[in-house]
């Protein structure tokens, strides 16, 4: 009895090479899909309300300070880009919103880190047109769900620190 099947045979060296390929697509495309439709990246376009909270400062009046603001994101892929406005701040001067004519602009980009075993994660630049000057400020966020974020920030102003968190609703 002859076996064409032998380990070596050119015979069937093409059969296997088209049966490795076809699954090897089959398999990519069961990870796209999984990964799109399963682990989608979480949609964080829209209105959002950011609140940072001042931990440690080089200038010890903003030391506790609260500011609060306004943010349109928009996410394309795992890019985001957007815009902002101060809206209110709680500070050693007192409390005070601020209405449309008075607010600060800011500029805001970042992107999405995914991750498949532990929650996303969000890095933000935002750069602000403050009042007489220009500053940065870094966010990085866990997204906690589709609707709240929460991590820490830094500034460039006063050498700035400390807690941050954003929701759809305002606070």
């Amino acid at each position: 009895m002859h076996n064409d099947k032998q380990p070596g045979n050119f015979d069937t060296l093409g059969s296997d090479i088209l049966a490795t390929t076809i699954g090897g697509i089959i398999l990519a495309i069961f990870f796209f899909a999984t990964r799109e439709k399963l682990f989608p990246l979480p949609n964080i376009t829209g209105q959002w309300y950011l609140e940072q909270h001042t931990i440690t400062t080089g200038y010890n009046p903003f030391k506790g300070m609260i500011l609060r603001y306004v943010v349109i994101l928009i996410r394309e892929g795992n890019r985001i880009e957007g815009s902002g406005e101060l809206i209110y701040e709680d500070s050693s001067t007192g409390k005070r919103s601020y209405q449309e004519k008075n607010r600060r602009r800011s500029i805001v980009t970042g992107y999405i880190e995914k991750n498949y075993f532990s929650k996303d994660r969000i890095q933000l630049h935002v750069v602000e047109d403050g009042f007489g000057r220009v500053s940065s400020h870094f966010y990085e966020l866990t997204v906690e769900k589709n609707e709240f974020l929460s991590g820490t920030f830094s500034s460039m102003v006063a050498d700035s620190t400390g807690n941050a968190r954003c929701q759809r609703t305002p606070f």
